[in-house]
């Protein structure tokens, strides 16, 4: 059994940055591939990255290459989305995933766990 608890969502201007940060309870939580998934309003919940369970493969969606960057700290149990260069259209709720498969995360639409979400508003 995991548990994720995400934080770090707020509001920001345009090109500005946030951290996200999702913690993992549970004693398996390096045998996870862990992602990063949103959903703005009125809009289906699309990828936007994941990072292997030895932190050795990472996927990014195209929307986000460049000025995203997923990591995890499996000594902390934790996964971290660092985010620079906001654009409006990055304002969503975030969510974090845990799957065994990584290709799960990428082409969702179940995941083995996931969050409750973290609101994210990038302003003009």
């Amino acid at each position: 059994q995991v548990q994720l608890v995400e934080s770090g969502g707020g509001l920001v201007q345009a090109g500005g940055s946030l951290r996200l940060s999702c913690a993992a309870s549970g004693r398996t939580f390096n045998s996870y591939a862990m992602g990063w998934l949103r959903q703005a309003p009125g809009k289906e919940r699309e990828f936007v990255a994941v990072i292997s369970a030895s932190a050795g493969i990472r996927y990014y969606a195209d929307s986000v290459k460049g000025r995203f960057t997923i990591s995890r700290d499996n000594a902390k149990n934790t996964v971290d989305l660092q985010m620079n260069s906001l654009k409006p259209e990055d304002t969503a709720v975030y969510y974090c995933a845990a799957d065994q498969n990584l290709r799960q995360i990428r082409l969702g639409p179940r995941y083995d766990y996931w969050g409750q979400g973290t609101q994210v508003t990038v302003s003009s």
